[in-house]
């Protein structure tokens, strides 16, 4: 535990001169704090609210789920819209404790919707943050806490310029999450402007996952 704190003090403690003395103009960042009402809503509901920035060529979404659910068949739904079509999304659904229910699906206007990854039992980690990250090069990659889950998938070309959460299948439904909030980073950026400048984030959403493993082992130990 001791390596670990040192590593977090000297990442987090880089960060700040790596951001100062390589810049990068192309770095763009926001971070939405999601409330639990927004998720007892269907789909047809939910508003698609517009970000800020646009988040291109290479981009990483963070989810920190706190949400705590009001019933088994409740979901929390991030769905993620391209700039050019919201024909194409990207979307990720985690389930309540203890199953923890867990899928990824990509729709896009020439293959339509496709799960491409779905998990019914710990498939995402409370104690850690899930991971959507993307390159122009490398396509699509996700991972759920403990492990990557979507490698690599090519989606094409995607920019986000919006997105939107639900959370109940049908109007009937009960509410699907009682209270807390789910926390979205977005970050984004042009490694070719200044790939250096990225270093920091990197490094901390890595050290986030070394965070989600040592946990999950020392609690199975």
């Amino acid at each position: 535990m001791k390596y670990l704190t040192l590593i977090l003090f000297l990442g987090f403690s880089l960060a700040p001169a790596f951001a100062q003395e390589l810049t990068n103009p192309s770095l763009l960042i926001d971070t939405i704090d999601i409330p639990s009402d927004e998720f007892n809503r269907i789909l047809r509901e939910a508003p698609v609210i517009f970000l800020d920035d646009v988040h291109a060529v290479s981009w990483q979404v963070t989810i920190d789920n706190n949400l705590l659910y009001a019933n088994p068949n409740g979901n929390a739904v991030l769905r993620l819209y391209d700039q050019e079509t919201h024909d194409e999304f990207i979307e990720v659904g985690m389930g309540p404790q203890p199953e923890n229910k867990f899928w990824v699906a990509v729709q896009t206007p020439k293959e339509g919707y496709i799960i491409v990854h779905k998990d019914l039992d710990r498939g995402w980690y409370p104690q850690a943050k899930s991971i959507i990250s993307y390159t122009d090069r490398a396509g699509l990659t996700v991972n759920n806490g403990a492990r990557i889950v979507v490698t690599n998938l090519d989606i094409g070309t995607f920019a986000i310029d919006s997105y939107s959460v639900h959370g109940k299948e049908g109007s009937a439904d009960p509410p699907a999450v009682n209270s807390g909030s789910m926390i979205i980073e977005f970050l984004s950026g042009d490694p070719a402007k200044n790939s250096f400048a990225m270093f920091p984030f990197y490094m901390a959403a890595g050290i986030g996952i070394i965070v989600g493993v040592l946990y999950l082992t020392k609690k199975r130990s």
